[in-house]
């Protein structure tokens, strides 16, 4: 299966670095990238939930691909996130993200409008359709409002450009019944069912925290590739405490760009509105839990100096984001 697998195990759903004003630092971008895949990402998903795909315009999603495709030079997968939950727009932007050297796609369910399974299927199809490239699905009903049920996963699965999910449903007894149905491979998009995932059979994860930490990620799975579960039981372990901070106080990408800018690897934490900042007891309750966090591979927190003024509010962009 990893054999066959275009895109890698080890993928980080990427944040994108933006200066105090909100605009994109591109400079912070391909440092970000460099850093990422030096410390052993196999592929980055851009322009993703974390990467606030909802607040991006299509040509700064479209840049994100060819910054990174030049950053990587061949080192790792450039995988496009996001979409939209209009098909048309999706199609669009996918297409356009193709001529522009995107490795692969990942298209969450239609959120807002709710369509029917008929309505997600078709959108996937038609999407799958529009171009050569491979397809992660992205199950995350907590976002998106609706599931992707295992019937339409399964009908989707028929489509040769469908070849993977992203899981933030976090149903493995599904998970398992889907490896055994199909060939689908399945990444973990929550970060505390990294291991679980991996333990069934799963093929890697897209990740959050692993922006602030790939390289235990990367030990992880790599031992469950040569079949050491507790060494990838240690890993996991001395993750917890980080998972949760960047997991469960605010949302991910306000959580990862606090830390990151903590310790100095990006030049601001700022998030776009609507997203803002983690308020005084957020941001409390983030580095109590980093206070917690012990020898976890290529971090070192001793240095870690959060930056709550910097971080307050959100930003305004001179150009709004994702209509057509």
């Amino acid at each position: 299966m990893v054999a066959e697998n275009p895109f890698g195990q080890v993928l980080v759903a990427m944040v994108t670095p933006m200066t105090a004003e909100g605009e994109v630092d591109w400079p912070g971008v391909e440092s970000l990238m460099d850093a990422l895949i030096s410390q052993g990402a196999d592929g980055l998903v851009v322009t993703g939930t974390t990467g606030e795909t909802s607040t991006l315009t299509d040509k700064e999603k479209l840049q994100l691909v060819t910054t990174g495709k030049s950053v990587a030079a061949g080192r790792a997968s450039i995988i496009t996130g996001g979409g939209s939950n209009e098909t048309a727009h999706a199609i669009e932007l996918y297409k356009a993200s193709e001529k522009a050297g995107a490795d692969g796609v990942m298209v969450v369910t239609p959120y807002y409008n709710k369509p029917t399974q008929a309505g997600v299927l078709t959108h996937f199809r038609l999407i799958a359709d529009a171009t050569d490239l491979p397809m992660v699905l992205y199950d995350i009903p907590g976002r998106s409002g609706i599931q992707i049920t295992y019937d339409t996963i399964l009908r989707a699965a028929k489509h040769p450009n469908i070849v993977a999910v992203k899981d933030a449903k976090g149903d493995l007894a599904e998970v398992s019944r889907v490896m055994n149905q199909t060939d689908l491979m399945y990444f973990a998009g929550d970060d505390a069912n990294v291991l679980p995932t991996l333990a069934i059979g799963g093929t890697g994860l897209i990740g959050v925290t692993a922006n602030i930490a790939p390289e235990p990620y990367r030990i992880m799975v790599d031992a469950v590739n040569a079949g050491k579960l507790s060494e990838a039981t240690t890993q996991h372990q001395l993750l917890e405490p980080l998972v949760r901070s960047t997991m469960t106080h605010v949302p991910g990408t306000v959580a990862v760009k606090y830390i990151l800018h903590g310790l100095g690897r990006i030049s601001s934490p700022r998030v776009r509105l609507p997203l803002v900042g983690p308020e005084e007891s957020e941001a409390a309750v983030i580095e109590a839990d980093i206070d917690l966090v012990q020898d976890v591979p290529g971090v070192d927190f001793s240095n870690f100096r959060p930056d709550r003024n910097a971080a307050a509010g959100g930003a305004l962009p001179k150009v709004a984001g994702t209509t057509r």
